[in-house]
């Protein structure tokens, strides 16, 4: 699927490209095309349908489908490297226009078969779902069983969770209440619902238990059902009733009975729309407990609960009871390590069992868990231990076919690391990954497949930003696991492990000649060989913006020259205040740049010829003017979202409109002999745009702001040595209607006083207020913030107080003081006693000062 979404959209990209860097044969795209847009409808359809052909048949198709369009890919982004170097290459003599389009005909024959192979298996009615994958059913809708067995497993570390759903389920309300449990797999749901589900059973007077599988059957389902509530029923008689029969004796069973019905590991929310009219709410005090892994399918219960993970303590509790059971406590030569593999669970319960069981039935050497304690996912994830791999790769299977590369790829960051959710959605989409929806940006859409991905506890949210969007997000070791085993199958990706003297980078890349994407973690330099249909290489983060130390720079001269680039992320070997090569104009379709290791460059004209290019950072990168007249939309950079660490911007009309469609501006102002007449910030108000807007002014002549005018569009301001008047802020800021982020960092406002007046900051979510010396008295009123959530005050030694009314904002969770006058932490303070005796028990207030860890409320 991957693979068909990246060949249609490298054709799309050269056809609507101003210059494209090779020509089609029409007929060829139209024919192209239509197998394509035929098979990604066949692929997007099956994954959710019925099967009866193997998992090894569907390889096959799939395999055929990828390979056909990887050949397209090669052949195309091969001719674009030969037409813009031009002569012969490292490779031999470039293709001929008409050996070009003799391969291209081949590729669109290929396709054609496979069209006509799936046509078949469409017209015959055979699925490709892999039933093999599916939860084994004799009926086919529901679990095999249908009620879980009788044992109790011991629910460690969720004792309050247990307590939490035995209270809804017997508590005093007499309507029906439908309780909903949510986590990822393995995480502990199905044992907490059957603890509660065998403690009181005898509270009701109908108990029943179904598991449901992902291609589920209402008829099955109700099947399963009656099995449970009636002895008098055998699957043959309810077998031959129709769904409509058994839903009314479904219905008739249960009427002005107390009962308690759980569906365990739902799917799909379409399960509970159509099987939820066959439960009455009867007045009885009955129940309908769920389980599922999927956050939006919780969504439909009377009250939720959340699973996460275990903390250190709880984990090594857990696996003391999976290893030594009713012994006495873990010898003590062994408890360190013992300790060390609970927390190499990362908190995940099945895993933890998994281990357990396998200590228990090994030596109880240190030497021996020394060993499992440097293995522990490869144990857990192993062919041997098929309770916990099946569990996880349940959750891969059931994804949608749009989610599988996306998550997939996650496997390509080291374990345990915290990922910058404004990276991942970049390499996303320059990976082809992302399927175009109308009237949306690629990354909007990447940001919507990351949220499914949450929903469906695959991925962690680790950080949120001041926005409230995720701004960093995480793995578990488990599932990255799973990643490479799935990606490695399916070769989809290679994760080099540790350098070792049997595989040294150089061997390992030049096996891979035609690779598209380069992912360093910054171990090593990597060796650029002719890696001519490179288009992801990032060999650097942001964490490595202002470490200079780091030996492992690289040639731009040679990266240019690696036309097919959409992504690069490098540190770069181009002196201070030098001028960038404008052999960066190769880069056809370069969509991200980012360069870090350097002050000041300044970039070549030819920048504004990159029309594909949507992301920009450098540190103190110093823009040309763009150039003069132009047809058309020549010197336009309409995808252009982001510009970050922009020097002395200069925001004249022609540069307005030349980047309509910015997004994110990050700018900083120095000092120049010129001074800053050139420089017209008032035309910042043109970029309808724009949403979030960095400035930095790092020089005493503060003539630049006197007639800077924001648009209506911004969400997020910052900003830093403005010295603006707190006066100044009811003309420039306080009436923008989207505003929602507000940082006021150091030296942006002067003044001893700040009073805001009703009607202002409308949207306001965030308030950062940093390093404004001379701030003493802040006179406003709740109704003046009505949606804050969230007030950090840094560095205000003069602060006489907080005003308490902002206590009364409705919507206000936290207050943070770092560095602040006492007066200010016993308003602080105050604030929090009021909120606590209204009952308000969620607010958080938390102080800090530069010698201490600080204190939470």
């Amino acid at each position: 699927y991957a693979a068909l979404l990246s060949l249609k959209y490298i054709i799309q990209q050269i056809q609507l490209h101003p210059r494209p860097p090779i020509s089609f044969d029409q007929n060829q795209v139209d024919s192209l095309t239509k197998s394509l847009n035929f098979l990604q409808d066949f692929l997007e359809g099956y994954s959710y349908g019925s099967s009866s052909i193997s998992r090894e048949a569907v390889d096959v198709l799939e395999s055929r489908i990828k390979n056909a369009a990887l050949a397209g890919e090669d052949l195309i982004e091969t001719r674009v490297v030969d037409q813009i170097h031009g002569g012969s290459t490292a490779h031999g003599k470039k293709i001929s226009s008409s050996d070009f389009h003799q391969d291209l005909e081949m590729v669109i024959q290929d396709m054609g078969f496979i069209k006509k192979d799936v046509m078949e298996i469409k017209e015959n009615h055979i699925g490709i779902e892999d039933h093999l994958l599916r939860k084994s059913s004799t009926l086919g809708g529901a679990g095999a069983s249908s009620s879980p067995s009788t044992r109790q497993n011991a629910m460690v570390g969720f004792d309050h969770l247990l307590n939490v759903v035995m209270d809804k389920l017997t508590g005093g309300q007499s309507n029906l209440r439908i309780i909903s449990i949510v986590g990822m797999g393995g995480i502990g749901k199905t044992t907490l619902a059957k603890n509660a589900y065998l403690k009181f059973m005898k509270h009701f007077d109908i108990q029943a238990w179904v598991t449901i599988s992902q291609n589920y059957s209402v008829r099955q389902i109700l099947i399963e059902i009656l099995l449970c509530i009636s002895k008098e029923e055998s699957p043959e008689s309810l077998s031959a009733k129709s769904e409509g029969e058994l839903g009314e004796r479904v219905h008739k069973t249960l009427w002005k009975r107390r009962y308690l019905i759980v569906m365990d590991d739902i799917w799909s929310i379409d399960v509970w729309d159509k099987v939820q009219i066959f439960f009455p709410d009867n007045g009885q005090g009955s129940r309908v407990m769920i389980t599922t892994r999927l956050s939006n399918v919780a969504s439909i219960g009377s009250y939720g609960i959340v699973m996460g993970f275990l903390n250190e303590d709880k984990s090594w509790d857990l696996l003391c009871r999976s290893v030594f059971k009713e012994e006495k406590d873990c010898p003590p030569e062994l408890v360190e390590i013992g300790k060390k593999i609970a927390k190499n669970c990362e908190g995940l319960p099945l895993s933890i069992v998994v281990i357990g069981g396998h200590l228990a039935k090994s030596e109880r050497t240190k030497e021996h868990w020394e060993y499992i304690s440097e293995n522990t996912n490869t144990i857990v994830n192993s062919e041997d231990n098929e309770r916990c791999l099946k569990a996880l790769q349940l959750s891969y299977n059931h994804l949608p076919v749009h989610l599988k590369p996306c998550f997939l790829y996650m496997g390509v960051f080291p374990e345990g690391n915290m990922i910058r959710v404004s990276w991942l959605v970049k390499l996303w989409v320059s990976e082809g990954f992302v399927k175009p929806i109308n009237c949306k940006s690629l990354e909007v859409v990447s940001r919507e497949y990351l949220q499914e991905l949450c929903d469906r506890n695959l991925i962690l949210v680790h950080k949120r930003g001041s926005n409230g969007n995720i701004k960093y997000c995480k793995i578990h070791d488990l599932l990255r696991d799973l990643c490479l085993r799935e990606a490695e199958r399916e070769k989809f990706l290679y994760v080099r492990r540790p350098m070792s003297e049997k595989d040294p980078i150089l061997h390992t890349l030049q096996d891979v000649p035609l690779v598209r994407s380069l992912i360093c973690n910054f171990e090593e330099r990597l060796p650029l060989l002719d890696f001519r249909l490179l288009r992801v290489l990032k060999a650097d983060d942001k964490n490595s913006y202002f470490d200079n130390n780091r030996p492992y720079k690289y040639s731009v001269e040679v990266v240019f020259r690696l036309v097919n680039l959409r992504f690069i992320a490098i540190r770069s070997d181009v002196p201070k205040n030098s001028g960038f090569p404008s052999l960066v104009n190769l880069l056809w379709n370069l969509q991200t740049l980012i360069v870090n290791g350097i002050f000041g460059v300044v970039a070549p004209c030819e920048i504004w010829n990159m029309t594909q290019l949507k992301h920009v950072h450098f540190f103190q990168l110093k823009l040309p003017d763009p150039p003069i007249g132009g047809k058309g939309n020549e010197f336009v950079l309409e995808n252009l979202q982001t510009l970050t660490h922009i020097r002395n911007f200069k925001c004249g009309e022609e540069v307005v409109k030349r980047i309509p469609n910015i997004n994110k501006l990050q700018i900083s102002y120095f000092e120049e002999p010129q001074g800053f007449l050139s420089y017209s910030l008032d035309n910042l108000g043109q970029l309808h745009k724009l949403e979030s807007l960095r400035l930095s002014i790092y020089s005493e002549n503060k003539h630049l702001l006197q007639n800077f005018i924001l648009p209506n569009s911004l969400k997020k301001l910052t900003l830093m040595g403005t010295c603006l008047k707190w006066e100044d802020m009811k003309t420039k800021i306080c009436l923008l209607p989207n505003l929602q982020v507000l940082k006021l960092k150091e030296y942006s406002f002067v003044g001893t006083e700040w009073e805001t007046v009703e009607g202002q900051f409308c949207n306001l979510r965030y308030l950062l207020i940093r390093s404004c010396r001379d701030l003493e008295w802040w006179t406003t009123d709740s109704s003046h913030f009505p949606r804050l959530e969230h007030l950090h005050l840094r560095y205000l030694h003069k602060l006489k107080e907080i005003p308490s009314c902002i206590g009364e904002i409705s919507t206000l969770q936290s207050i943070e003081l770092i560095s602040c006058s006492k007066l200010a932490v016993i308003s602080a303070k105050q604030i929090l006693k009021e909120q606590e005796d209204f009952g308000n028990e969620d607010f958080r207030v938390q102080v800090f000062d530069t010698m201490s860890l600080g204190e939470t409320w």
